[in-house]
């Protein structure tokens, strides 16, 4: 009968430690299926009350080493006393029982009246309704979260070793589902700090990107233009539209008189534009404006205290335009008197104010150049003019010249004075009054040659030289121009030798500037060539271009003369052996001639010979 008895108690007891272990496995899945905080500790007390039976289970929360308060509580009808909110501090649990509960230890009383407490504590409890209580740490890490309370009101309870472990078991589940809670939470506000850190960069860089394409925008209308009235209108209007301000004007420095005169003023409010254009300002009358800041490449922004007659009261930011040589003026942008402009908005201005100053720069410089150019062309004008002049007071005298000294030396020689053509002078040597005539007809032909090549130096140089083409045989051509300087070589003891293509093409070209060009090189060959040296003419056609080469042997330029042939009225010292002079603007004219018919002249010199060579166009 016994033995009957203790197996049936044996049995219960196993089917309630299973019940037990089954409860407690729900409670742990419902609490861990929480997402939130309130959730998980509402479940809690409700569960932990229900499975215990007890009248009260309640969540207390540590604030700080000997304090803290009730977050949560489920209560039978017996326990009048809800407590929720209920500050705790070391009159209700004794530093003693806290630091107990901080060592992960587990607290129960079955009757407060003899568990030997402090009559405070006691009068506290029972204030509660509290007769025997059970108190579980919540441990979070190593700290102590908060506690787990169970009370009964009813009446005292012996609190059995199951009802203990299973507190404890739940306890510990409860404290990792709070850790994991936290943890998430942590994450969840460590995401949303970053998530918002991640839109203000990223709202920065669109603002920067746009403030970027603004300037972009702003910096082509300011440069586009070379007048400063334009600049200056470009530059407030889309500095008002782009930061969306009330207004903008610019001024602009005048160093000497010691003013600012308003330029341009642009405003989408009750500011009169035109009222303030023009407006000057003496720059010493504001020290603390101009030369404390302005003047001293500082912007600076302030509130004016008292309303303006135009714009009331208004927060301003005035902003130098200056570059490396000076102050030229500023930027004043207005708003309404509680704006703040932010460090990108300066940013933008300080740029939109240095891209002002390089156009500015770059439009007086355009001012300057072409005020040089005008002044060029005026004296262009003039030169032609005195050109023109010379043409017709010099060239009518010359020729007149040249026809009274023809005459003369008809009378001359039929008064015996002069010898007939073709006769020598008595006693085979020219009388004074013979060479002295010579000299006359020598100069009087220099004087024309001059003349004559000025006037085509200058019409080259105006591009005024009419170019008339034409399709020229090249080789026989060529063969009858340089007929007459063979035998003018032969005479000198020079040999001159043509060498052409058996095939040279047509050439499209102008044969007097082409014919000018052929007859001044060879003229140079035969008179610098020593007698005793031969000159070389070659023609050779290569793809679209026809090659000429005149190349004279004995006579070297010296390399450091080289780069100046081309000048007017430079001469090569000491190398023309036949004294014959010149105007000096021969190959001067060579060149202009052939970059007339669109060709290039380059010329060298060394190992006793110098070489000309002219590349022109087949077709021009």
């Amino acid at each position: 009968m016994n033995d009957r008895k203790a197996r049936k108690q044996a049995e219960k007891t196993l089917q309630d430690l299973f019940q037990q272990k089954m409860s407690l496995s729900m409670m742990q899945e419902r609490i861990h299926r929480q997402e939130k905080m309130p959730e998980i500790l509402s479940i809690t007390v409700r569960e932990v009350r229900e499975f215990l039976k007890a009248d009260r289970v309640t969540i207390y929360r540590c604030n700080q080493e000997k304090s803290g308060f009730v977050v949560i509580v489920s209560a039978g009808t017996t326990a009048k006393e809800s407590m929720l909110g209920l500050q705790v501090d070391e009159r209700l649990i004794p530093a003693a029982e806290v630091q107990e509960y901080r060592e992960g230890k587990i607290k129960a009383i079955a009757d407060i009246y003899r568990a030997g407490l402090q009559e405070s504590q006691v009068q506290l409890l029972s204030a509660s309704q509290v007769v025997a209580k059970v108190g579980v740490p919540l441990r979070v890490g190593d700290s102590l979260w908060g506690l787990l309370m169970v009370h009964q009101c009813n009446g005292p309870r012996k609190w059995q070793p199951l009802e203990m472990d299973a507190l404890e078991q739940l306890a510990t589940q409860v404290a990792i589902a709070i850790q994991q809670l936290e943890l998430y939470q942590q994450v969840q506000n460590l995401n949303s700090v970053l998530e918002n850190q991640v839109r203000e960069r990223t709202a920065q860089l669109e603002q920067a990107l746009n403030f970027e394409a603004m300037l972009k925008r702003i910096t082509d209308k300011v440069r586009d233009s070379l007048d400063e009235t334009q600049i200056w209108q470009a530059a407030v209007r889309e500095v008002t539209e782009v930061l969306g301000i009330r207004g903008c004007n610019a001024a602009l420095y005048d160093q000497e008189k010691g003013t600012s005169i308003i330029s341009a003023a642009y405003s989408k409010g009750p500011m009169i534009n035109q009222e303030r254009v023009g407006r000057v300002a003496a720059l010493k009358k504001f020290p603390e404006i101009y030369q404390q800041q302005l003047l001293q490449g500082q912007y600076f922004q302030f509130c004016s205290l008292l309303p303006n007659p135009d714009r009331g009261r208004v927060a301003m930011l005035a902003c130098p335009i200056f570059d490396n040589q000076g102050v030229l003026g500023d930027l004043w942008l207005i708003n309404h008197a509680d704006y703040v402009f932010s460090e990108l908005q300066i940013r933008l201005v300080q740029q939109v104010a240095n891209q002002c100053a390089i156009a500015l720069r770059q439009a007086r410089l355009y001012q300057a150049a072409q005020t040089q150019v005008e002044e060029l062309q005026k004296l262009s004008r003039l030169k032609d003019e005195f050109v023109s002049t010379v043409q017709h007071e010099l060239r009518t005298p010359m020729t007149n010249m040249t026809m009274a000294i023809k005459m003369l030396t008809i009378g001359l020689r039929q008064a015996g004075v002069l010898p007939a053509p073709g006769t020598e002078a008595p006693e085979g040597k020219p009388s004074k009054v013979d060479h002295y005539w010579k000299i006359i007809q020598d100069e009087c032909k220099r004087e024309i040659s001059l003349i004559n090549d000025l006037l085509d130096l200058q019409q080259l140089e105006n591009q005024s030289q009419p170019i008339a083409s034409e399709a020229i045989e090249f080789q026989s051509w060529l063969r009858t121009l340089v007929k007459p300087f063979i035998d003018r070589a032969s005479s000198r003891q020079q040999v001159l030798e043509v060498d052409l293509d058996d095939q040279l093409p047509p050439v499209i070209s102008d044969p007097a500037i082409l014919e000018g060009v052929i007859r001044e090189l060879l003229n140079n060959a035969c008179k610098y060539t020593p007698p005793g040296e031969r000159i070389l003419r070659s023609a050779r056609s290569h793809q679209d271009k026809i090659i000429l080469r005149v190349t004279n042997y004995g006579v070297v330029i010296p390399a450091n003369e080289l780069p100046r042939i081309f000048d007017k009225f430079y001469r090569v010292p000491s190398t023309d052996p036949w004294k014959q002079g010149g105007t000096g603007l021969g190959l001067a004219l060579v060149q202009k001639r052939v970059g007339r018919l669109g060709g290039t002249i380059e010329v060298e010199s060394g190992e006793g010979k110098t070489c000309f060579t002219i590349e022109l166009p087949i077709k021009i």
